[in-house]
């Protein structure tokens, strides 16, 4: 059942095919977020604080604005997990030097240390499947993922090209 036009076998868009990629994304995400959750339950803190400092830690200096954007959550839901990490000491948050309005966020040495002990056992699922999986194969998983995203987010990574691409076009 090949279309002529592109010589694809669209086989892989059946109900079940797509079935199956939901389930294996719940089941992922299950198991890529387990030890950090185990973790973070022992300290009090959720999966919430978690994408929190994961996020502040790859944009030190990141304004309450931009990561509303990022997470997509409310105000408020935003204003009680970051009480929680300022008051924990895991993050600051300073006044803008050009608009004293703007909140800027970063980790404090603690947060570092919390976010290196959350993201390890998280980047070494992702390392043991891409070298199991391979650089094409790590290729089609970042198209499927970027297909995956709304535009403004699909935008955000077309810009940024991993080694593993390139390593591929080679």
């Amino acid at each position: 059942m090949t279309d002529m036009k592109t010589g694809v076998n669209p086989l892989f868009l059946r109900e079940e095919e797509l079935r199956q990629a939901m389930e294996m994304l719940f089941y992922a995400y299950r198991d890529f977020t387990a030890e950090p959750d185990t973790m973070l339950e022992k300290i009090g803190l959720g999966r919430a604080h978690h994408r929190v400092i994961y996020f502040v830690g790859r944009h030190p200096h990141i304004t309450v604005t931009d990561l509303l954007g990022i997470l997509r959550i409310t105000k408020q839901s935003l204003s009680r997990v970051l009480q929680d990490l300022v008051r924990e000491e895991y993050i600051v948050q300073r006044q803008g030097t050009r608009d004293r309005r703007q909140r800027l966020l970063d980790l404090t040495p603690k947060g570092q240390e919390l976010e290196r002990q959350l993201s390890e056992p998280q980047r070494q699922l992702i390392a043991r499947a891409y070298r199991r999986a391979g650089a094409e194969a790590v290729e089609g998983f970042r198209k499927v993922m970027v297909g995956i995203m709304d535009d403004s987010d699909r935008d955000t990574f077309a810009q940024a090209r991993p080694a593993a691409a390139a390593l591929a076009k080679r």
